[in-house]
């Protein structure tokens, strides 16, 4: 009898590769003074964890690790928060299946 394996979705995701395109984010959360509700609401439903709260509590993107899911432009674009593009071709999450 196989033992069956559980995975936790942490641990697919680490398998993910990335490659970054320095100093061309396809992400950008718009000047605010006073972050919406979608937006703060961003900083707990992003697979990737890309958005946070800093000490000011502005909310701030690090977009190296985005899944490109699309969530946060469903939540807070095209006209809204953030500003959101597919990164240039070649650049951007690389899945690995299986």
């Amino acid at each position: 009898m196989k033992a069956i394996v559980k995975r936790r979705v942490e641990d697919k995701l680490y398998q993910n590769r990335y490659l970054v395109d320095p100093g061309r984010p396809h992400i950008s959360v718009r000047k605010n003074l006073f972050p919406s509700q979608n937006l703060i609401a961003l900083t707990q439903v992003c697979p990737a964890k890309c958005y946070q709260l800093n000490d000011r509590r502005q909310v701030i993107i690090v977009s190296d690790g985005c899944l490109e899911c699309g969530t946060c432009n469903v939540l807070c674009g095209p006209d809204g928060d953030i500003e959101w593009t597919y990164p240039r071709g070649g650049f951007g999450v690389l899945f690995k299946f299986g």
